[in-house]
């Protein structure tokens, strides 16, 4: 069996073992969201219509933002599952970041527009009406329904190890904090401090906006080929070494592609091999690699060397 054969074999064995279930998690819990997002928008706005609360209001909006998202990461979990092809050698996986950078813009987009609707209704405080009790129990169970689904979105995107689930999952949790407040600022109303409910969606909006940045600007760092953890580095380097016939290793390089890593390296294996051995070592240790860590790719280059370590 040649290299690339072995390398197809472990492939296989990934999309046999984890893909599919991966793939199927993904898609179960993100139209779970879709359907209390959907549940959540038309009561939330409609409640903070009726009620006169522009908080209520605001976390609808916020959890519209979350059913356009949900629909961004179904998009993303079409493309990114494709093959690799003619143009895309490495396959689709970078559609994830795309679509967590996505993800951080909308949010960053629809704090900004929360921030601003509070701030127009500070500035005329006499404007603001006295909301209705209805307000707070909407709120409530806005809040009671956005906090189980961020528990169980983030519990199958650490199971199916999903970056993009996890920014989902987080967007849901931002969602339960906007709620709370907004359940306080509607709380505060009720007892005759007016600002209260403009506040809150202030605070809300700056919520969305800052978890927005974050979102965005850590995709924009994958999308720039950014480097994968230290301790992943470490895991690869110490599978390397292990491999029988690898005498030292230089220049590993790695850079992430959606939740796999693409990497490089050069090994150090004796010189006094002939080719075909050390061919076989530097396979080895590619293998190795590949089977035990989420690396997609690992180039290696062969550096002959003494035993001594001399060049």
């Amino acid at each position: 069996m040649n290299d690339s054969q072995e390398l197809s074999r472990l492939a296989e064995m990934d999309n046999e073992d984890a893909s599919p279930e991966r793939e199927a998690a993904t898609k179960r819990s993100t139209w779970v969201s879709v359907v209390v997002n959907i549940g959540l928008t038309i009561s939330q706005v409609v409640a903070g219509i009726w009620s006169g609360s522009q908080g209520l209001i605001a976390d609808g909006i916020h959890s519209l933002s979350d059913l356009v998202a949900d629909f961004v990461v179904l998009l993303a979990i079409q493309h990114s599952q494709k093959e690799a092809d003619a143009d895309h050698h490495y396959g689709h996986q970078r559609y994830e970041n795309a679509a967590s950078l996505v993800l951080g813009g909308l949010l960053l987009a629809v704090g900004v527009g929360m921030i601003w609707s509070a701030a127009h209704k500070l500035q005329t405080p006499e404007s603001i009406p006295t909301v209705h009790m209805t307000a707070l129990w909407v709120a409530l169970a806005a809040l009671a329904a956005k906090e189980l689904l961020f528990r169980y979105m983030l519990a199958v995107a650490e199971r199916v190890r999903s970056s993009m689930l996890v920014a989902n999952a987080w967007h849901a949790r931002s969602d339960a904090a906007s709620s709370l407040v907004v359940a306080i600022g509607i709380g505060g109303n009720l007892l005759g401090f007016s600002l209260l409910d403009p506040i809150a969606a202030l605070i809300v909006g700056f919520m969305v906006s800052r978890m927005g940045w974050s979102f965005a600007w850590d995709a924009l760092h994958d999308l720039t080929d950014r480097a994968a953890t230290e301790e992943q580095i470490a895991g690869i380097s110490e599978d390397i070494l292990a491999t029988p016939g690898v005498l030292g290793l230089h220049e590993l390089k790695t850079r992430k592609t959606g939740d796999m890593i693409l990497a490089d390296v050069h090994l150090e294996i004796d010189g006094q091999l002939t080719v075909a051995e050390g061919h076989a070592i530097a396979r080895q240790a590619k293998l190795n690699v590949m089977s035990r860590h989420p690396v997609l790719y690992l180039m290696t280059h062969v550096d002959p060397v003494t035993p001594d370590g001399g060049k």
